[in-house]
């Protein structure tokens, strides 16, 4: 289960703040979508791989940037079987309007996920839409929706022997970006909101960013999957 606390470190607010980046206008070539995972250090915020298996009670957060303008909206289900909406909300901050060329975290407050809960994978979704969503995304009918409990994972991580890291760290190849199986079953306030198939997105690795790529623009919205492995 993720969790969000507010840090002891006064100078972490600022980072909540859109961090600006150079991008290419989207107009010249695929949609691109990037997803970054940061665990904080010894008080110090560090990319780390996206297949890191954390440890609990790990402090953590995402960072978000696209080559388009949209609106992003982030689900949790946990491996403690509860599903919720991690962003937009007002814990994590309510403006989920990105912009083309910036980089945005999440959570976009003074506060960040700590991790907790039975060992598993949390499925992180994101939903990346190029319009706002309407109030009846948040108000799903009865079904797997926010504040409903769902069943728990059953999947434990395991480190990848043959990954070699200086500082030991086990990285779990299950883990990270992934795209929506074709026969998978979406949370009932998620399905049918994608007007992408699960094929017309790419999935790109560069360095520490996971990548998301459509090769044509987005007419409706999309959804992707982060499994966040945890022990």
């Amino acid at each position: 289960m993720i969790f969000w606390m507010t840090p002891r470190w006064a100078a972490l607010a600022a980072l909540a703040c859109a961090l600006s980046v150079s991008s290419h206008a989207a107009g010249d070539g695929a949609y691109r979508m990037e997803i970054m995972l940061d665990r904080l250090d010894a008080g110090a915020w560090h990319a780390v791989d996206p297949g890191l298996v954390l440890d609990h009670s790990d402090r953590m957060r995402f960072r978000f940037r696209t080559n388009f303008d949209g609106y992003l909206y982030v689900l949790n289900q946990s491996t403690s079987g509860n599903y919720e909406q991690l962003f937009p909300r007002e814990e994590t901050g309510q403006d989920n309007h990105i912009r083309s060329g910036n980089e945005y975290l999440v959570p976009a407050t003074d506060t960040l996920f700590r991790i907790d809960g039975p060992a598993g994978y949390e499925i992180v979704y994101w939903l990346v839409s190029p319009v706002r969503l309407s109030e009846g995304f948040r108000s799903a009918p009865p079904g797997k929706r926010p504040g409903d409990k769902v069943s728990p994972p059953t999947l434990l991580p395991r480190c990848d022997d043959s990954i070699l890291r200086s500082r030991g760290d086990c990285i779990d190849n299950g883990a990270g970006l992934k795209l929506v199986p074709r026969d998978g079953q979406l949370p009932q306030n998620l399905a049918g909101a994608a007007a992408q198939k699960p094929q017309d997105l790419l999935l790109l690795r560069q360095k520490e960013a996971s990548v998301v790529a459509s090769p044509v623009p987005l007419d409706g919205p999309v959804i992707y999957e982060f499994h966040l492995a945890h022990r």
